[in-house]
């Protein structure tokens, strides 16, 4: 066993199996895998309590609590992507029938600084012209970075439940809100995988949901271990990658990165900056425009080095 053990809270993926069975291992270092359901549980956490070493945290939540001082540093290890067209609905009743329907609205989101909700609004900003500010944003849930102050156009509800405030028509459409038997809810692009494989196709953009961090101590004692951690985390992934473009049965979850592989290529999960400098650096850009962040940050500057 090494001496330096450290207390790991990540998701369970197919990336994420051999570090989790101990099929993929480090002689430097041990890892304590702490389970946490659900896998959002592991940001609030991490950035109110500081309870791991390692873990698994959404891109703009890092970037919202690193503008807060949080004691801890980004690896270039992406563990999660998606593409957010599909995750747009509406209320029919709303009259809503395009996005340029969506100006003046009142649009429901978990929380105002979640990835999704950044990347959406980033989506309908840039492609279909949405003025942000027109909109009221509406919370039913709130913030893991506890200090961060929402822009004015940013209320509250007291439903946890955006389907349940589409119906009742406290808001006109949702980011996020999963899936409903209404009749009444509708997705706002009928043709979300199409419109997903036209904007990656044209802006080259594969959004980044969920990341790896590490604490700041231990990255300042042991200079090496952002290096290691990477190195382990694409040694964890290889083999899955084969499992994933082999014959044989395939569960929901590989199901989906096969479905993103046809727009992206072979690997729907790629490590490092060099691959997704563009995609961190218009995200960045999104969270200065809506005001997550109050100012830039060079992408070289939020990761640690490996």
């Amino acid at each position: 066993m090494a001496d330096l053990v450290m207390r790991t809270a990540i998701g369970n993926y197919g990336q994420t199996k051999g570090l989790k069975d101990g099929t993929a291992t480090s002689d430097k270092f041990d890892m304590e895998h702490i389970d946490v359901s659900p896998v959002t549980s592991i940001f609030r956490r991490m950035v109110r309590g500081l309870e791991f070493d390692v873990c698994e945290m959404a891109l703009s939540t890092y970037l919202c609590a690193r503008a807060h001082g949080k004691a801890f540093t980004g690896i270039p290890i992406f563990l999660t992507r998606s593409f957010y067209h599909g995750g747009i609905t509406y209320n029919q009743k709303s009259g809503i029938k395009s996005p340029d329907d969506l100006a003046g609205r009142k649009i429901g989101v978990r929380g105002y600084t979640v990835t999704p909700g950044v990347w959406t609004r980033g989506l309908l900003q840039t492609v279909y012209g949405l003025d942000l500010n027109s909109v009221t944003w509406v919370l039913s849930g709130d913030e893991h970075v506890a200090e961060y102050v929402a822009p004015p156009n940013v209320v509250s509800s007291s439903n946890g439940d955006l389907n349940a405030m589409l119906l009742s028509g406290e808001i006109d459409a949702a980011i996020g809100a999963g899936a409903s038997d209404s009749p009444d809810i509708k997705h706002l692009f009928s043709d979300s995988d199409g419109a997903d494989a036209d904007w990656f196709n044209s802006t080259g953009i594969y959004p980044i949901s969920h990341m790896l961090v590490a604490k700041n101590g231990h990255l300042e004692s042991n200079p090496w271990l952002a290096g290691e951690l990477f190195s382990l985390f694409q040694a964890a992934k290889k083999p899955y990658l084969e499992f994933l473009h082999s014959s044989g049965d395939k569960s929901p979850a590989d199901q989906a990165l096969l479905k993103m592989a046809k727009i992206v290529g072979d690997d729907p999960i790629p490590f490092g900056l060099d691959s997704s400098r563009k995609t961190l650096e218009t995200f960045i850009n999104f969270n200065v425009d809506q005001k997550v962040i109050p100012d830039w940050v060079d992408v070289d500057d939020v990761f640690a080095a490996i």
